[in-house]
């Protein structure tokens, strides 16, 4: 009985190199783990524009100016206001000062 156990015994020190050297063979089929870095960049968006409104230069580049204001029927602005266009909405704000003074949404 001691001579199985002992023959046994040295069977497993002897196949347990094999066993390893397979197990890291399979390692090398398996794709590569690749780690992501999603970066999310966030833009403040102004849905709802209030009369009275300060728009800052930065926002004012962002803006369009609409010259053809008939084509979607705004009356001619005053002198020393523009009319922009901000997503669907249009904004009448002053040319010096960037203070909404009408908004008109959605058309």
């Amino acid at each position: 009985m001691k001579q199985v156990f002992a023959a046994l015994l040295s069977a497993s020190f002897l196949l347990s190199p094999f066993v390893v050297s397979h197990a890291s063979a399979d390692d090398f089929h398996r794709p590569p783990v690749v780690e992501k870095k999603v970066i999310v960049e966030k833009t403040v968006v102004r849905p709802h524009w209030k009369k009275g409104y300060r728009i800052n230069a930065s926002e004012r580049r962002r803006l369009h100016d609409v010259n053809d204001y008939h084509r979607y029927r705004l009356t001619p602005p005053p002198h020393g206001y523009r009319w922009v266009r901000a997503d669907k909405d249009f904004l009448l704000i002053g040319v010096t000062s960037g203070v909404i003074s009408s908004v008109i949404v959605g058309r």
